[in-house]
Parts: C-alpha cells; sequence; structure tokens
C-alpha cells in the first residue's frame, strides 16, 4: 500500500519510540530524538541505483548541516528492496558507495528492514527484532557524534548482548504486534 509521507515517518517514528527508545536499543539515539536532531526522509525511489542517488544527497546535506541542527537521518525506502537478501546485497553497494565518494571515516550506515535476519539464527528468533524496522531503512550516523557517545557510554561491548536478550524475553510475538502497530500509524 502507498501511502503519503508523513504516514512514511509516522509509522517509523511509532517503531523508533516504541522499539529503538522505549527499550533502549541504541542508548544514543536519546539526545537526538529528544533535541528534534534525527531527520525522517522517505524516498519514493524504488530501484537501487536511484536510492543510491538519494543516499547521496543525504549524505551530502548532512555534511553541510552542522550535527547540533541534524545528528542523524533514517532514509526510509517504502518502494525498494522488498527482499531481504537483495537489500542485504544492497549494503554493499553502499560501503562501495561511501569508499567511493569519500565519506568513509565521516559516516556510517546501519541497516534496518522488516525481514531483518542474522547470520546463525532463524527468521522467526526474537533477536532479530533488534534491526527490525517497518520498512527498509537506512540510518546514517556520523561517526565523530558516534565516537564521542561511545567514549562517554560505560559499556559499549554489552549493548548487542543486552539488545539480544531484550528481545528474547519479549518475544517474538510482542514484537509482531508492535510492527503492526506501526501501520495503524498516521
Amino acid at each position: 500500500m502507498k501511502y503519503p509521507n508523513d504516514t512514511y515517518i509516522a509509522q517509523t517514528r511509532y517503531w523508533l519510540e516504541n522499539v529503538v527508545l522505549q527499550h533502549n536499543l541504541c542508548p544514543f539515539a536519546h539526545q537526538p530524538f529528544n533535541k528534534g536532531q534525527i531527520r525522517f526522509v522517505v524516498t519514493d525511489s524504488a530501484r537501487p541505483e536511484f536510492v543510491l542517488e538519494d543516499l547521496l544527497q543525504e549524505l551530502a546535506l548532512l555534511r553541510a548541516t552542522p550535527a547540533n541542527e541534524v545528528e542523524t537521518t533514517l532514509l526510509i525506502l517504502p518502494a525498494a528492496l522488498e527482499d531481504f537478501y537483495d537489500y542485504n546485497d544492497f549494503l554493499d553497494m553502499v560501503d562501495a558507495l561511501l569508499e567511493q565518494e569519500g565519506y568513509v571515516g565521516e559516516f556510517q550506515v546501519a541497516s534496518f528492514h522488516p525481514d531483518y535476519q542474522f547470520a546463525d539464527t532463524r527468521p522467526e528468533d526474537a533477536e532479530n527484532y533488534t534491526n527490525r524496522s517497518p520498512y527498509p531503512m537506512l540510518h546514517l550516523i556520523r561517526e565523530a557524534s558516534l565516537e564521542q557517545a561511545i567514549a562517554h557510554y560505560p559499556d559499549v561491548d554489552g549493548i548487542p548482548e543486552r539488545n539480544i536478550e531484550t528481545m528474547n524475553r519479549l518475544g517474538s510475538t510482542h514484537h509482531q504486534q508492535v510492527l503492526a502497530a506501526c501501520f495503524k500509524q498516521s
């Protein structure tokens, strides 16, 4: 179903608030969210090469904008890369683009997808929900900001394990319900 961009943003924002922030999956997300420094961008591009163009535009915008105005971007891809394996392959193109355009060391891209699956897990395993989102998504992160946040966080290495424990404790049914609730947002 095709929605207006505001609806995709509302659905993604709901996911961010009710999954990532509520369960503290990324302890560094609270501050930019509370300060309104997260940029939500919807691309209507359906072809990977056009998504890469949109990604380049967004990286250029972030480079030109001070972090205290826009810390990070969630690039939402409702019309592209619905198949997780295609999405996963696409991430290699994203990495190559960062390298080619000179963004390595300045930005990194985190990945989220409705069917995200970590290696050595089953599709239904709850821990996959740490990276499951309503739509395929690219999270553009400023490396300098991340390094600064990590320097002030007491146990960065423990974050993935805590996230897995949290997701497993809540269970797949809970996470399926939360993702379904995202689509009721408008």
